[in-house]
């Protein structure tokens, strides 16, 4: 989804050396936002289903807690970063009239 954003974004008016930086700029901040997401999903699954600290491996119950967490998580993050494309999409079309 993101990558539409920047297919969608004129650098034309850039030469080649301002674009080149631009791109290396926004592929920065995606990955930050990659690495934000993460650190957030794997705080929040290991706080509510990491609960027995004697075995250095995962309990059924926690693996399975684990992989509903993630799943949650996730499909929330898609719904929400599919919710902000109809909102951005809204407003362009709204500035074109």
């Amino acid at each position: 989804m993101r990558n539409m954003r920047i297919e969608q974004m004129d650098f034309s008016q850039f030469n080649s050396a301002e674009q080149a930086h631009l791109q290396k700029v926004i592929e920065k901040k995606q990955m930050q936002d990659f690495m934000r997401l993460y650190s957030s999903l794997v705080e929040r699954c290991f706080a509510s289903c990491a609960t027995d600290f004697t075995s250095r491996t995962l309990t059924p119950k926690e693996n399975t807690c684990v992989e509903n967490c993630t799943e949650k998580f996730l499909k929330h993050s898609e719904r929400v970063g599919a919710r902000f494309a109809e909102h951005n999409a809204d407003m362009m079309s709204g500035q074109g009239r």
